[in-house]
Formats: structure tokens, sequence, C-alpha cells
């Protein structure tokens, strides 16, 4: 393998040092100031008291974070692949946030190895470069965040699902396993990718019948597959089992049930894919959500641009029409999808469609190339470079968010005088589980107060930190703080623009 690698390097070193570069930049995108520019939030800190418990506890995990939408559980792939990160950079969050930018720079390389064998070397440069510099992309990519690893999965499922099709190469199937797992218990949206890949396993099946030594090894590797696929899945089905079946339920619910949620009526999606393209699919990621008027002209002209290589490769009978018309079925049936949700469509849903805009440019740069529109072809992908760079992420000041939780965590522990106490946070868009985490890794005397319990969890000083503009915690509904009962406040002070209140029983 490596003496391959090493003949592979010697014979196009020009192509070696671009695509290296294209990762280096990437990389640095990515991970420049990291730990101060990830999101780190309530969402975030429950993950990482999950994780930490099964690294220091080995609690194991049957079930991954619970959907913002549909009351279900997704796996736990993404806390499994995430522990070595947390634990090799000592519980910082900053390890699971490395493994999520590593990813996003792995998809860079794998968009680089698919571009190069579908459309040709012209094609993998610019899709790839084009992906490195999305602020989009760049932005998920510093976040540990289960939907954010979903783009390297569902490449490498269509990869994988492409190798087995056009090469009869059945080992993909293993792959195609373990990867559509994953992208599945990154978001339940993964299920659009379903459609594509069942296709292409029956026209697998459709291209070996006559042979059946092949079709035996098909079927053979493919019940291997399902095999990977149903042990990735497992802990999920158990937890599931043991809890009156949640999950399945839920899902029956919300597909079936809840007509306020998805739409039965494929056709109903149809008036949704004309804004979906201009203002997500290109506006989001190969424009940087510029001005309407730029994002709509872009997005028209890739339209028709994409329109004319189908026929153009059509009309040449060009091979390389075979995997563009895979883009295309890829396109239609996770937008289609999309659309029959009745809800906002939000970057992380669609995840599973990340690569595919680049691959599309990508394609379109190759067909110029071929006309002898070199000029044209490389203007295209430097103006939608110089757009993205425009609003590059690392343009704009950190959020510092790790950094200011711990300073307020600091503070309270420290005031504390190492008494028990309780915690609250006054947050719209926040709750406690971040500041856990750290109090956790304190070894702080925190108490989450149970109310059939008060004897052990109730102490006798609670603090609440107030991320909003004007609060007042006496008599607060929320039940971290109410559950305090009776209370007045004994100081209060700012740490990092937000306040901090320090409640404790009335006589």
């Amino acid at each position: 393998m490596m003496d391959r690698l090493l003949s592979w390097i010697s014979k196009n070193k020009k192509e070696f040092w671009l695509i290296l570069a294209i990762l280096l930049a990437a990389l640095i995108f990515r991970l420049w100031r990291i730990n101060e520019y990830l999101p780190f939030l309530g969402d975030e800190g429950r993950d990482l008291r999950v994780v930490r418990r099964f690294l220091t506890d080995f609690d194991l995990m049957f079930i991954g974070p619970r959907t913002s939408i549909g009351d279900m559980y997704l796996g736990p792939a993404y806390y499994y692949l995430i522990s070595p990160f947390l634990l090799l950079f000592g519980f910082s969050p900053t390890g699971p946030a490395v493994f999520v930018a590593l990813t996003s720079t792995a998809t860079v390389f794998l968009i680089w190895i698919t571009s190069r064998e579908w459309f040709g070397k012209a094609a993998a440069f610019s899709a790839a470069a084009l992906y490195a510099v999305s602020p989009s992309v760049i932005n998920l990519a510093k976040h540990s965040w289960n939907p954010n690893i979903m783009p390297f999965f569902a490449l490498l499922s269509v990869w994988s699902v492409w190798r087995v099709w056009k090469y009869a190469e059945f080992k993909w199937l293993l792959v195609l396993g373990f990867s559509f797992a994953v992208s599945l218990q990154s978001h339940y949206l993964g299920l659009l990718l379903a459609p594509l890949l069942i296709l292409y396993w029956l026209l697998t099946l459709k291209s070996l019948w006559l042979d059946k030594k092949k079709i035996s090894i098909f079927f053979k590797f493919s019940g291997f597959s399902l095999l990977i696929f149903t042990l990735l899945m497992f802990p999920l089905v158990l937890f599931d089992a043991k809890h009156d079946w949640l999950n399945f339920n839920s899902l029956k619910r919300f597909f079936l049930e809840r007509q306020t949620t998805v739409s039965a009526k494929p056709w109903g999606a149809l008036p949704f894919l004309e804004p979906f393209w201009r203002e997500q699919f290109i506006g989001r990621l190969l424009t940087a959500g510029h001005a309407f008027g730029r994002t709509m002209w872009i997005s028209f002209s890739i339209l028709a641009l994409s329109l004319w290589v189908g026929y153009f490769w059509k009309k040449r009978k060009d091979t390389r029409l075979i995997p563009y018309i895979l883009l295309v079925v890829w396109f239609f049936t996770g937008a289609i999808g999309l659309g029959l949700l009745k809800q906002n469509i939000y970057e992380h849903y669609f995840g599973f469609l990340f690569p595919l805009p680049f691959l599309l440019v990508g394609a379109i740069v190759q067909s110029l190339f071929q006309k002898g529109l070199k000029t044209p072809a490389i203007l295209l992908v430097v103006v939608l470079i110089w757009f993205n760079l425009q609003n590059n992420p690392i343009k704009n000041p950190p959020q510092r968010q790790v950094q200011q939780v711990q300073e307020i965590n600091k503070q309270i522990i420290a005031d504390s005088a190492n008494e028990p106490f309780n915690f609250g946070l006054i947050a719209e868009r926040n709750y406690e589980e971040g500041y856990l985490y750290f109090f956790e890794l304190a070894n702080a005397k925190v108490r989450e107060i149970n109310p059939l319990d008060t004897a052990n969890t109730l102490t006798r000083q609670l603090y609440v930190v107030c991320e909003d503009l004007i609060c007042e915690p006496i008599n607060h509904r929320k039940a971290e703080i109410a559950n305090f009962g009776w209370a007045k406040i004994e100081k209060q002070w700012k740490v990092e623009g937000k306040t901090i209140f320090k409640l404790v029983h009335t006589q």
C-alpha cells in the first residue's frame, strides 16, 4: 500500500503538493484558535458529561443525543467516536471539536478523491478547494456536535456504493454498512440517503444477475454489511426495547401521524426546491450567504451550467455522465425529502448533501476545461473562493465560550468557600449542563436539587448565572431555582459580561 502511494506521488508531484496545500489550508481554517471559537453551551456540556462518565466510570452509552424535533434519541456512535479525543485532550471540550475539524478536513480529501475519479483533475481540485474555504462548513467544523460529522460519512456511503456498483468491489459493502450507520446516528435525516443507496444496490444486483459466482459473493458481503449496520444500531434498539419502544413510537408519530411536521404528498415538496437551491444549497454553502442579488445570479448560473453539463456529456456519450446522474439522483431524493418537512430547514439538517454542490461545481469546471474554456472555468472557481474568503470565520473575534464558563465557575467555587452549593442558569438559549461539566472537572461541591431528596441535595446557597440582559432570580419559575425555596439575594457581581447572583434562604 505504501509502495503504491509513494509511486503515485513520484509520478504526480504537482498534484500531491497542490492537494497537500489545500488540506493544509483546510486544517488552518478549522483549527485556528479552535479552543476560543468552538461553541460551548448546554448541549455540548451534556454530551461531554455523558462521555466523561464512560471514560472514568465505564458507564456504557446506549443512546446518543436527543433530537430537537420528534422527541427521539440518536444512537451513541458520535459519543464513542469523540471519546478518545476527549481523553487525549485531558477532558477539554477542545478534543471533540478537533475530532470534528479533522473529520471535516478528511471530507476535503474524500471530495478530491471522488471528483478525481468521477470527473477529472480540474474537478477534483476545484471541489476540494471550495469545500476547504466554505465559511458554513468551517463554522460547523469547529463545533463538536453530532450532525457535523455527517458530511464525511454520507459521502463515504455514496462512494462505497459507487465502488460496489461500478467495479464490483464488494468489500466496500462493509464500509457502507459502517458509514451509513454513523450517518444515521449523526442525524435521522440521514435516512434520506437510503433511496440512493438502495437504488444502486439494486442496480448492482441487476448487473450481476446472470453471474452466479459474483451474485453469491455480493449477497455474502451484503449480509456482513447488514450485520455491521445492525451491531452499530443495536445499543439504540436495546435501549428502545427496555423503554417501551420510545424511539420507534416517536418515529412512527413523526412520520405517519403528525401531519403538522411531515407532508404525505411528494409533490408538496416542489415549491421548496427553488428556494432551497438558491438560499441554502448554493447560497449558504457556495456563496457564503452573500447579498440576495449576488446569490440569485450565481445560483441561476450554476443551475444553467449544470443542465449544460448533462447535455454536453450525453451528446458526447461521455462516461462521466454516469456519476453525474448519481449527483442528480442524490440531490432530488434528498431535497424532496427535506421539502416534505413542514418546518424551517437548518444547515445541519442537510449535512448529508453538503459535499454535493462542491462536486457539482467540480463537474462544471471539468466540462468547461473539456470545451477549451479554461479561463471561464478558473474565473468561476476564483470568484467563488473570493466570496468565501470575504466571510471567513477567522476574521471575526472568537466567542470564547469555554473560557467564559471556566472563569465564571472559578469565581463561584472561590466564593462558595468549599461549601456545597446549588446552581441555576437563566438564559434564553442555554441551560446548566455546560457549567455543570466544568464543576465536575474541578470536583466542586455542586448539588443538583432533587425535590424527593432535599436532605442530601438542597444546600444553604444557590448561585444563579444570568446570561440575559435582565434577570430576576427571586421567585423564578425554573426548577433549578424554584426548588431552592424562599430566598433572598445576598450578593451579585459581573463576570465576562454575565451577572452572578448568590442566593441564600430567608430566615
